[in-house]
């Protein structure tokens, strides 16, 4: 079985090589084709991070293990990490925080064991990166929160939930600010867990589900968030098992997906031999059980936690009174201790059952599409202007554009209404949205809206529009603050 490979920026190429030292000194049974990707792709002028030949090799073998990579810095270039997750469909990144013992942390101090595993939405949100300034003050973000992806995440979560034989499954939100999108998210993951009564299903705010993984991280199992709250609750995880040089991360996609290290590519230490690359190998680790090679990665893991708990360790962690190795030391004393089981935490050792799956060929882009639950109808739009003027002053020059079609509904600033009601200690920034409606709910059409727009483009400047639609007798538009 081959695999690609691509070897990072920074402390990437060392702590990979310690890595497929130990995978090779297991005879582990892949093949490695080592591609070309990372920050000195960029700088070869290539905007997306790696090579053509790199994406064709990573397709053909639906496997990449990567390093950490580095995104250039103010040349107007995405991240490397970003774009292969997207370009790739690899929609749920799932990491998984253990309490590893000889990694000190209050909590292992303490007595307290944490098995969290964070699946983060990994595509949507506002990793989208769909930014614009409307005016020289007002940069605005859409934010991507669809059906489709979201049912796609949360199922993975509930089919990993059951098969790490998990007793509780959350999902963290913010659904009580931001009502249409983690509302949707929200809404999908009760309609999932329908179909898994065996599990406990249960949603937390995100900032209360924050405060109660530092609090007592041993009542959480399984947490499924949206992407951007999903990144963040998990690198708090991270800090309750020892930091990130510690949380193993997989891209799971249908057809693709990425292990990788999501730690820093610390360039102040790189080619020193001194870096840690258990991350890294943890994350090798998930492949390899991705890959049906469960009995070598039971093996690696019980020397790696045997290495932990006789008190190995590299600089960045461990007992400060012993000598720290090196990358290499570290790596070597791993594979001196195959064989050995750790006093807590053993793997199983499972038969290896290879044989996971070659991607697709696929023909064209899938097209993720749900049925719609009502006639769809336009009853009006949203404008949203450039102006430097008072409410009610807009509002007097909007009222001549109505015509008779639409009614000036509300105007709102920064999403507080000013307009028709409002206060005077509202401070104010000079983009507005002026919402307009349809007179007596009637249906309208996007002529009507393109009439509209013109006609007030006389006016104002208007930086971009929504429609307001309705399905059936459902509004599918949030209200402003005090509308």
């Amino acid at each position: 079985m081959k695999i690609a490979v691509a070897k990072g920026d920074g402390i990437g190429p060392e702590i990979m090589d310690a890595v497929l030292k130990i995978f090779n000194a297991n005879q582990v049974p892949l093949e490695y084709e080592m591609v070309e990707m990372g920050k000195w792709v960029f700088d070869k002028g290539f905007n997306n991070g790696m090579t053509p030949e790199a994406k064709q090799t990573i397709e053909k073998l639906g496997i990449l293990f990567k390093g950490p990579m580095e995104t250039p810095k103010g040349k107007g270039v995405k991240s490397i990490n970003v774009t292969a997750r997207k370009t790739w469909n690899t929609f749920a990144n799932k990491r998984t925080f253990l309490s590893l013992h000889g990694v000190d942390t209050v909590f292992s101090k303490a007595g307290i064991p944490i098995d969290i595993t964070v699946v983060r939405e990994n595509i949507e949100d506002t990793y989208g990166g769909v930014e614009h300034m409307l005016t020289h003050d007002v940069a605005l973000s859409r934010r991507f929160i669809t059906r489709p992806g979201s049912m796609q995440v949360i199922r993975y979560a509930f089919e990993m939930a059951r098969q790490k034989k998990a007793k509780r499954i959350t999902c963290g939100h913010k659904a009580n600010i931001m009502k249409l999108t983690d509302g949707l998210f929200l809404e999908c993951f009760y309609e999932v867990a329908k179909d898994y009564p065996d599990l406990k299903a249960d949603d937390v705010i995100v900032d209360d589900l924050c405060m109660k993984l530092v609090i007592k991280p041993d009542s959480f199992d399984v947490v499924v968030l949206t992407n951007l709250q999903g990144d963040i609750v998990s690198d708090l995880c991270a800090g309750l098992v020892g930091g990130l040089g510690f949380a193993p991360s997989a891209n799971i996609g249908d057809h693709i997906s990425i292990f990788e290290a999501v730690h820093g590519t610390a360039p102040d230490i790189a080619g020193k031999n001194i870096a840690n690359p258990t991350a890294l190998l943890l994350s090798g680790l998930g492949m390899l059980r991705h890959l049906g090679l469960t009995e070598n990665a039971a093996i690696i893991e019980n020397a790696l936690l045997y290495t932990l708990e006789t008190g190995v360790h590299t600089g960045d962690f461990g007992d400060k009174g012993t000598p720290a190795v090196n990358t290499t030391a570290f790596a070597d004393a791993i594979i001196a201790n195959f064989g050995n089981k750790p006093a807590l935490g053993a793997r199983e050792l499972i038969t290896n059952k290879p044989g996971t799956p070659a991607p697709l060929k696929l023909e064209m882009n899938p097209m993720l599409v749900t049925k719609e639950t009502g006639n769809e109808t336009i009853v009006g739009v949203d404008l949203f202007i450039e102006s430097d003027e008072q409410p009610a002053a807009i509002a007097e020059k909007c009222k001549r554009h109505g015509g008779v079609k639409f009614n000036l509904i509300n105007i709102s600033n920064r999403g507080t209404q000013v307009w028709p009601t409002g206060s005077v200690y509202t401070n104010l920034v000079n983009q507005y949205n002026v919402r307009f409606e349809s007179i007596d709910n009637y249906p309208l059409s996007q002529q009507d809206v393109i009439g509209l727009y013109v006609s007030m483009s006389g006016n104002f400047k208007i930086c971009s529009l929504e429609l307001l639609n309705k399905w059936g007798d459902l509004k599918a538009y949030s209200l402003a603050q005090g509308q």
